[in-house]
């Protein structure tokens, strides 16, 4: 296996000076929430002589910005500093004023107020400050472009690696329709050790726990073995338990376990075996074999980044529940895959009550998923999504560099390719199977040949996979209640979830960045994907959910800065509607920008 420490794990396709600042980067980001969610909706937005402007109409503000270009859609490029309208004039706004407007404008909106706002924009502002001042190797490195005669460098196993973590690591920005993509709790020079902006590969904490405070469970031999496997000094009679370092660090003066400790049921081992690399979600990790998804007591954009009781449980039951009909979409769909989750391991150390103490054991759980080797085609060179669609060129997977000086006719002959492996397995998922897959950008891996050209997509983290309850009473009616609920969205519900991650977070933003190559394409973009979909129609009878879509029915975007004003969980976030530019009249006849 190649090692880690010996390829590079990050890596940018420019200079830190072409890169947007914090502020621009955070009065960018809550600029597109603002028109998403609150000015677009209420008509308060308009597209005037290069700029767009913005009115908050509770708190009375008129905001500018530059355009780099406009959307089909809304989802604009952004250029420069923002302004306020001030007397006959515009001033600068900096990222800490526009923060305290959106704040003022949603609690005038809601009657609500909410105090940890301003302190979350801070910490997302503070960690892509401290990212983008990480020193990144900007040569060529083996993950880097090169011309499309030539073989791509990442088609050989040990570049296959270094490019996927590049890939991976390169999220400098996060989420742009997002208040806090950055946020997390904690010191962001504290988190540099272990965040995958910093391009962090650090060995795994090791437990050596009595067998009897292990609880775990397994639907492949392999899965268990991935664990064991990891060091040979495990004493007899206790299991090893792996841990991310900043867990341990969080939980190590729990009493509980400070007494097991004492009394010799648990043993740390140190830190040791293979090095792992932080993935984008931060708490997995991946060692070139087999990922490991870690619960952490932080804060993360929205949530506690915490493996719940039934989400432990809940992955091993859709790995189980999920078999026939993956494999059915594998064989009629041989260009796309699913990463199964097949086992997880925790500590269970009763509390007072004789059950085991819950911060423990969500504390210290453990999901293994298949590693890329399972399912990756051979030959082919796993990349985030993400770091493709990225709005800058910050990595070699971004889709600039996979389509260096390519025409605007190749570039639509990459993207049909594209759309091809993406769209049929999710939309067969839904009506053929009643699964919920969760395709975002940061949930999908696009696998590119050695041309460059897409081969293969990967869909991974069954915690966002929900099953329709129609389609899987028996699946459902076999596990617990509060394991069978979280894996369970009512059917209109789990459309809104396809449409907005397929359509809105990944076709969209990669469309965007495509249409960032080429602005006059924009609509021969859209009319692929309206193509794609009509295809698929046309060989499944045309379900009337997927009629109305093609109709252009409003799309659904999730609700990210109202989520977060209201302090919700993402499963219970709500959506805004988006003009929907599929339409065969809409791509025919509406103008290059909107509202």
């Amino acid at each position: 296996m190649p090692s880690l420490t010996d390829s590079p794990a990050t890596t940018t396709a420019g200079t830190t000076a072409e890169l947007p600042t914090a502020d621009d980067v955070v009065t960018h980001t809550l600029l597109n929430c603002l028109l998403r969610e609150v000015s677009g909706p209420e008509r308060q937005t308009v597209v005037d002589d290069g700029h767009l402007l913005l009115r908050l109409p509770r708190r009375g503000v008129l905001l500018r910005v530059g355009l780099r270009r406009t959307s089909l859609i809304g989802a604009h490029r952004f250029s420069g500093p923002v302004s306020e309208r001030a007397g006959a004039g515009w001033a600068v706004v900096d990222w800490r004023r526009l923060a305290e407007y959106t704040r003022d404008e949603l609690s005038l909106r809601t009657g609500e107020r909410n105090d940890e706002f301003l302190e979350q924009i801070a910490s997302s502002h503070q960690a892509v400050t401290t990212a983008l001042a990480h020193e990144r190797p900007t040569g060529p490195t083996a993950a880097h472009a090169v011309p499309r005669t030539t073989p791509h460098p990442a088609s050989r196993p040990a570049s296959h690696l270094a490019a996927y973590l590049a890939s991976e690591q390169s999220l400098l920005f996060g989420h742009r329709f997002h208040p806090t993509p950055k946020a997390r709790t904690g010191d962001p020079r504290a988190w540099a050790a272990y965040a995958p902006e910093t391009g962090a590969v650090f060995p795994l904490r090791h437990l050596a726990v009595r067998a009897r405070f292990v609880t775990e469970e397994s639907a492949a031999p392999w899965a268990s073995a991935a664990l064991d496997g990891q060091r040979v000094d495990v004493p007899d009679g206790y299991r090893l338990l792996p841990a991310h370092p900043w867990q341990y660090e969080t939980l190590r003066e729990h009493p509980l376990l400070r007494t097991a400790s004492e009394r010799g049921d648990v043993l740390d081992l140190g830190p040791g075996g293979r090095p792992f690399a932080a993935t984008a979600s931060v708490r997995t990790l991946y060692d070139g074999e087999t990922f490991l998804k870690f619960s952490l007591n932080v804060r993360i954009t929205n949530c506690l980044r915490k493996n719940s009781s039934y989400e432990l449980s809940g992955a091993v039951a859709l790995t189980h529940a999920l078999t026939p009909a993956l494999a059915e979409l594998a064989e009629r769909f041989p260009g796309s895959a699913v990463l199964r989750e097949p086992a997880y391991r925790t500590l269970a150390l009763p509390g007072p009550d004789g059950t085991p103490d819950r911060e423990l054991f969500e504390g210290f759980g453990v999901i293994v998923r298949e590693g890329l080797p399972r399912r990756l085609a051979p030959g082919a060179t796993p990349l985030l999504a993400a770091a493709v669609a990225d709005e800058y060129p910050v990595s070699a997977a971004h889709i600039s560099r996979l389509l260096t000086d390519a025409d605007p006719d190749t570039a639509l002959d990459w993207w049909s390719t594209y759309l091809e492996l993406l769209v049929p397995p999710v939309l067969a998922a839904y009506f053929d199977h009643g699964l919920v897959l969760e395709p975002h950008l940061q949930n999908v891996l696009v696998c590119v040949g050695a041309d460059g050209r897409p081969a293969q997509v990967l869909f991974r983290d069954l915690e966002g996979t929900k099953l329709i309850p129609e389609h899987h009473t028996g699946t459902l009616a076999a596990v617990p209640a509060e394991v069978a609920g979280p894996m369970t969205y009512d059917a209109e519900r789990g459309w809104d979830r396809v449409v907005y991650c397929l359509l809105v977070n990944h076709i969209a933003e990669l469309l965007a960045a495509l249409a960032d190559l080429h602005p006059d394409a924009e609509a021969a973009l859209w009319a692929r994907v309206r193509d794609t979909l009509r295809s698929y129609a046309d060989r499944s009878g045309c379900p009337p959910r997927l009629a109305a879509l093609l109709a252009g029915v409003p799309l659904p975007a999730k609700a990210n800065l109202l989520t977060r004003w209201d302090r919700k969980a993402d499963r219970e976030a709500g959506y805004v509607r988006l003009p929907s530019p599929l339409a065969e009249d809409i791509l025919r006849d509406t103008p290059r920008s909107i509202r």
